[in-house]
């Protein structure tokens, strides 16, 4: 159902109302609801009650809602764009499991009491590690087949050891619910530490548009890229870097989130159509529309975590695309 070149136009403007009216409610509902004459006070009067409420607690969480929604979305463009398949998501080389099984190392180690920021650096290391681990697997310049294979066998490995750490219960109590609560996804308790270091998301994203139309050709075939002037080796390796530090630092400060990177992309392509030069910006602004929403959403269902949510919208979405595949 592409749209009209007329509504193509006011898709944009349309979603950026949608995600500031979101936004706003975000700020609005909570543990403790607070009124719209409240989060002004709390906006422009740093002395007033709800102050704390929407400084250090509302907006950090909102922001890092929009920058991981965002980030996983775009994830999920390039990995539909590189395996040529609208049903990819950025899970398969082996990054989600990959940053798990590094911030489950860092909890089980006591390392995450040490700082806040050594969590996400040891999920951004085990992504990375899980990225390598899988084109060493696929050995150099193998196929998406061969790339998609050994994925699928290094989350199975990473889960393994993952269910392992969680198994063991001599003095682990308390850290593998921790390590539940992380590996569940979520944004409670998001600070304006974790913020900062999704930062980079937004870099990384803007290093995408540049290639947008490379992979436009690319998804004729490498082949017919390449003789169109496609330099598709090094967009490839492009590809696979950019897509894995947006996963990695989305699950690094929220945990693993599933279905994000799947369902919005999807969604889009079939809405405004595969050119991504478009998809790629609103992809991000729709990423963050459903993270936000899904999180509001948990809040009034009485603190559900936004993992749980994502899951419960995107498994029944999927199983409906996977009906209407012939």
């Amino acid at each position: 159902m592409n749209l009209s070149p007329h509504q193509s136009k006011l898709i944009m403007p349309a979603m950026l109302v949608l995600l500031v009216s979101l936004a706003c409610v975000s700020l609005l509902v909570g543990d403790v609801n607070l009124s719209i004459r409240q989060i002004l006070y709390g906006l422009y009067d740093h002395t007033s009650p709800s102050a704390m409420i929407v400084w250090n607690m509302r907006i950090p969480r909102l922001l890092t809602a929009l920058l991981i929604g965002g980030a996983l979305s775009m994830a999920g463009v390039v990995m539909q764009s590189f395996f040529r398949n609208s049903l990819a998501n950025p899970g398969l080389l082996g990054v989600s499991s990959g940053s798990a099984a590094g911030a489950v190392i860092a909890i089980a180690c006591g390392w995450s009491a040490i700082s806040l920021w050594f969590l996400p650096a040891a999920a951004l290391v085990g992504a990375f590690a899980a990225t390598l681990g899988v084109l060493i697997l696929a050995k150099r310049g193998a196929s998406t087949e061969r790339l998609l294979l050994a994925g699928v066998a290094l989350n199975a490995l990473l889960g393994a050891f993952t269910s392992y750490v969680l198994s063991q219960r001599i003095g682990l109590y308390e850290k593998n619910a921790q390590i539940l609560f992380w590996l569940l996804g979520g944004l409670e308790d998001r600070s304006w530490e974790h913020v900062f270091i999704a930062l980079p998301i937004v870099v990384t994203a803007i290093f995408l548009l540049p290639i947008s139309r490379s992979m436009d050709l690319m998804s004729l075939g490498w082949n017919e890229a390449q003789s169109l002037g496609v330099d598709v080796r090094s967009i490839r390796r492009r590809m696979i870097i950019l897509s894995t530090l947006l996963t990695a630092f989305s699950t690094a400060v929220v945990g693993a989130i599933g279905f994000v990177g799947l369902i919005v992309p999807h969604g889009l392509r079939l809405i405004v159509g595969p050119e991504h030069k478009r998809l790629l910006p609103l992809s991000f602004i729709a990423g963050a529309i459903f993270v936000i929403t899904c999180d509001i959403i948990g809040r009034l269902a009485g603190g559900i975590q936004l993992g749980i949510i994502t899951s419960l919208i995107g498994a029944p979405f999927f199983l409906y695309l996977l009906r209407k595949l012939p």
